[in-house]
């Protein structure tokens, strides 16, 4: 009888040992589930982070945008008051230059029915406005029939030079100008 008890009792012991050990691994299982959770939130709130970071950069960006646009202008500005081509400065050149007139074929068909041989290019099986020889054409004699002609604008640049900017670089150790209380008066 004692024997049965024994028996009785390991089995008893065994079985509650089987049930402790998959517990016990169960709870591995479930702290895998919660680390994977920890994780993927760990994910998501550093690409919300990202996106306020882009967002802020975007923002800040656009605003030195348009302070470099309002630069431009004064630079334009400055040139056509001077009524000169080019301005060479120590940081730059400033420029005016004109921009070529362009050709747009505003109807195909008026333009084919009056166009000259010279006007045209032909490819077998295919007849094309050449729009070189058309604006050729336009300086000496008039607009042909058809043809729009869109006159250059005049149109300012500048170039910044690259060794002003280098020495720029080397004196503050980047290319970004250190001095805060830079403040540009026109």
């Amino acid at each position: 009888m004692e024997i049965d008890f024994l028996d009785e009792l390991l089995a008893e012991v065994e079985i509650k040992e089987v049930a402790q050990t998959e517990a016990y691994y169960d709870l591995l299982l479930m702290s895998i589930r919660k680390l994977q959770s920890q994780i993927e939130y760990n994910f998501q709130e550093a690409e919300k982070e990202c996106q306020m970071i882009n967002s802020f950069t975007l923002n800040k960006n656009a605003q030195l945008q348009e302070r470099i646009r309002w630069f431009e202008m004064k630079l334009e500005a400055f040139i056509r008051e001077k009524k000169e081509k080019t301005i060479t400065l120590k940081n730059g050149t400033l420029k005016m230059h004109k921009k070529p007139d362009k050709i747009e074929i505003a109807d195909l068909e008026v333009f084919l029915k009056n166009a000259k041989p010279e006007m045209l290019t032909i490819v077998p099986e295919q007849v094309k406005p050449n729009l070189n020889n058309i604006k050729i054409w336009v300086k000496t004699k008039l607009i042909p029939l058809g043809v729009k002609l869109i006159e250059g604008k005049e149109e300012f640049t500048y170039k910044l030079n690259k060794e002003a900017e280098d020495a720029r670089k080397k004196e503050t150790g980047t290319g970004i100008k250190q001095d805060s209380n830079l403040r540009v008066v026109v």
